[in-house]
């Protein structure tokens, strides 16, 4: 790969170009590492107070298992970040832009109030996005639970890779795609396994460039850098 220097980290840019990634996530399969993004934790009898007050979309709309995009605005209007929010039975997990992930925590924790509790687990948490029409058939190689149950932008816990892991049915580049939220200790295992699986499909490795032309092409607008 082609590496640069993004939000702390180093990063793919490309492996064989651009083009020729974008259009293997279009036509097949592609596998991204995101293990840049950021991922809080909310918690507490407040939990759905606090996201009611500092995101813009009605999170109480959301049941156990449903995810929902959002948006953090200042009281001016301009924009913090926008995000995503997983409802889980007893929690809320979100997850930011690598670029504004401080700048994000910090907002969200000058607006704690009563019983809410605000963890950043970005450094505890690798994440891997395979995404494309051939996804689903890569990813059941790896696990039992039946993918067709998913909808999307619905998340579920299940053993991928015989790794007990956070899953959803998202992705940035619309199209069908699975995101694997992984403990850091499994990531090398994680990345391994989905490449082996992925290589009866012709999976190709995606970096951060094809990941920027897929999201503007279905029009989905990226806050940030």
């Amino acid at each position: 790969a082609k590496m640069v220097a993004f939000a702390g980290y180093y990063m793919p840019v490309q492996y064989k170009g651009i083009t020729e990634e974008h259009l293997a996530v279009r036509k097949n399969v592609g596998l991204f590492d995101l293990s840049h993004m950021g991922e809080f934790e909310v918690t507490g009898k407040d939990a759905l107070a606090f996201l009611q007050k500092t995101t813009t979309n009605d999170v109480a709309a959301l049941k156990p298992g449903e995810i929902q995009y959002n948006c953090m605005t200042y009281p001016e209007g301009g924009i913090v970040d926008d995000l995503l929010v997983y409802r889980m039975k007893d929690r809320y997990w979100l997850v930011v832009n690598a670029a504004n992930l401080e700048k994000d925590f910090n907002w969200l924790s000058s607006h704690l109030f009563g019983d809410a509790k605000l963890v950043n687990k970005s450094d505890d948490i690798g994440l891997l996005a395979v995404q494309g029409p051939n996804a689903q058939k890569v990813v059941q190689k790896l696990t039992d639970y039946d993918l067709e149950q998913i909808p999307y932008y619905h998340h579920a816990t299940a053993k991928i890779a015989g790794v007990e892991l956070l899953f959803s049915r998202t992705g940035y580049t619309g199209e069908d795609g699975f995101e694997l939220y992984i403990p850091n200790e499994h990531c090398p295992k994680l990345w391994k396994a989905v490449n082996e699986a992925g290589q009866e499909f012709g999976m190709e490795l995606i970096g951060l460039g094809a990941r920027d032309t897929l999201r503007l092409e279905m029009k989905m607008a990226l806050y940030g850098n």
